[in-house]
């Protein structure tokens, strides 16, 4: 059984978009799919693990690379094109990919 994560991190340049509630899902592999719904989860940066903030998990859901639209890219707060850009730097060759959504957490 995998543990749990109480952690994600976030490239350092989309924190703000996830601190201030713009950010609402993330996009991540196989091996960065096992948040709960309901948990609360700090975020840090990648880049420096600096914290940024708390989330709760809302959702954990597969999706397809093929099935990424404006809609994901509503949710993540970025052009659909530079989404699937990132996408495919981060997670080359992989089209089993998993939407998790969330919220901020009140401060």
């Amino acid at each position: 059984m995998t543990a749990v994560p109480m952690q994600m991190t976030f490239f350092e340049f989309l924190t703000p978009l996830v601190a201030s509630g713009q950010k609402t899902i993330t996009i991540r592999d196989a091996s960065e799919s096992h948040y709960q719904p309901g948990s609360q989860v700090e975020v840090f940066t990648l880049e420096g693990h600096s914290k940024v903030c708390d989330i709760i998990i809302l959702a954990v859901e597969p999706l397809k690379f093929d099935d990424i639209n404006e809609f994901h890219a509503t949710q993540e707060s970025l052009p659909l094109a530079e989404l699937k850009q990132l996408i495919l730097k981060v997670y080359p060759n992989k089209s089993h990919l998993f939407m998790i959504s969330f919220k901020l957490m009140a401060a």
